[in-house]
């Protein structure tokens, strides 16, 4: 027998333990076998080639799963704090580095040749996303940290998961690039400011403070990749001075904690001044974290292939400590949520792909405004939460909404991929048709 077949007929068995134990209203045998059943999804996914493609969606849901049943054990391990700022910062920080990964320099060139559907592709996704987000917090009367936390996903940048529904879709593919990377370069100004605008009675927010969080979540993670992007093709000259200036970079930070840091609080004082320096210092980290990991790769040439690995480890990890941190608000919202995620989900499609017709685009790049618009980066939102210490409240949606949009974009991708054969083959056949004639 097969390992998978085995992890199968487990999962089977853990669905019997849960209906048995909800029947005999036994928590102690339905709670350890959702959690064996939900990971023995997953695992059982990769055998079957029709449905391997949401693999991730299911360990998404193994982290839902599991923060649901045992909220204590994902909050705090001994003394250590789960939530923690600074280790959801560096989760997130993480993730995007793997995110930054995937992308390129080039990518940036393709502005030149799709400029108009970039300008279209920025205006609905900061507009459609965070005014339908705003619709549903008046529709369902959340909580104002809940409520702020819906808002919050919508106004966030698009993420790298676009890219692959589009390239899964058959669509404009550098068109994506472009919008993703153009949107991420955007969000530090234009998320504060709709947060500012749309939830600003509903939660403190302060501008400054938000920029500045985005840049260390986003930003900063997304320079070192594209370092390492803009070495792999350097020359040995470049490369070599880029060494030199991370040796000093080390030297810098190493100094950090034994007493330049205290020097320069104690100095400045809490300012924009002290604000700016501290970016400074995350921008150095990032130049150093770039320069290691381009020679750590060419050590171990499998490190590009593990990180998209490692990055969804860390999704797992703030999903799951999320999932805990909000078990109470999930048990009396968490339906009313799931119900918001797919109609701002499905609204960004709708309004992505037909404005996109509106304003003159062809079906291909409707379509991959339609996955740019419909589908936000929740990990920034998640960071952004955290950063705030507010992951159980307005870090909540982010937890509920990501997952669906990972399930509805496939779907939505995989349709409009046999679309797309189809009318493939149809022009083929006409082309040919008038070939004869």
């Amino acid at each position: 027998m097969s390992l998978i077949k085995s992890i199968q007929y487990i999962t089977v068995l853990a669905l019997m333990g849960i209906l048995v134990g909800i029947g005999l209203q036994m928590s102690n045998i339905w709670q350890p076998a959702s959690l064996i059943g939900a990971i023995g999804l997953a695992l059982s996914l990769k055998g079957i080639p029709s449905l391997s493609g949401y693999q991730y969606t299911a360990w998404i849901l193994v982290a839902v799963v599991a923060g649901m049943i045992y909220p204590t054990a994902f909050t705090k391990w001994g003394s250590f704090d789960l939530r923690n700022k600074w280790m959801i910062l560096v989760v997130i920080q993480l993730v995007m580095f793997g995110m930054g990964i995937q992308m390129s320099l080039k990518d940036f060139t393709g502005l030149a040749t799709t400029g108009k559907g970039v300008a279209i592709g920025l205006f609905c996704h900061f507009s459609v996303m965070p005014l339908m987000g705003f619709t549903l917090t008046r529709i369902f009367h959340f909580d104002p940290e809940i409520a702020a936390g819906i808002i919050l996903i919508g106004s966030c940048s698009s993420g790298l998961a676009s890219n692959v529904m589009v390239y899964l879709a058959k669509a404009n593919l550098v068109l994506s690039v472009v919008v993703t990377a153009m949107a991420t370069m955007a969000a530090p100004f234009l998320t504060p400011l709709l947060m500012n605008w749309l939830a600003g009675t509903l939660i403190e927010v302060k501008f400054l403070n938000m920029m500045m969080e985005i840049i260390k979540i986003v930003i900063v993670p997304i320079s070192a990749a594209l370092l390492v992007d803009y070495l792999k093709t350097a020359s040995l000259q470049q490369v070599k001075k880029a060494s030199i200036f991370a040796l000093i970079a080390l030297v810098f930070l190493l100094a950090l904690p034994l007493g330049l840091w205290s020097f320069l609080s104690k100095t400045i004082g809490v300012s924009p001044l002290l604000d700016s320096i501290e970016i400074f210092c995350f921008l150095v980290a990032a130049f150093a974290l770039g320069v290691g990991y381009y020679w750590l790769s060419k050590q171990v040439t499998k490190l590009d292939i593990w990180l998209p690995y490692a990055s969804m480890a860390g999704i797992i990890y703030f999903t799951t400590v999320t999932t805990a941190a909000g078990h109470d608000n999930l048990l009396k919202v968490g339906w009313l949520l799931f119900l918001c995620s797919v109609i701002h989900n499905g609204a960004g499609y709708f309004f992505g792909y037909w404005l996109g017709r509106l304003f003159g685009l062809d079906k291909n790049s409707s379509r991959t405004i339609a996955f740019e618009v419909g589908l936000q980066n929740g990990g920034m939102a998640s960071g952004l939460a955290g950063s705030m210490g507010k992951l159980g409240t307005v870090g909540l949606p982010a937890a509920v909404f990501s997952p669906w949009m990972n399930i509805s974009g496939s779907i939505l991708a995989n349709y409009w991929r046999k679309q797309a054969d189809k009318e493939a083959a149809l022009l083929e056949s006409e082309t040919q048709k008038s070939f004869n004639e």
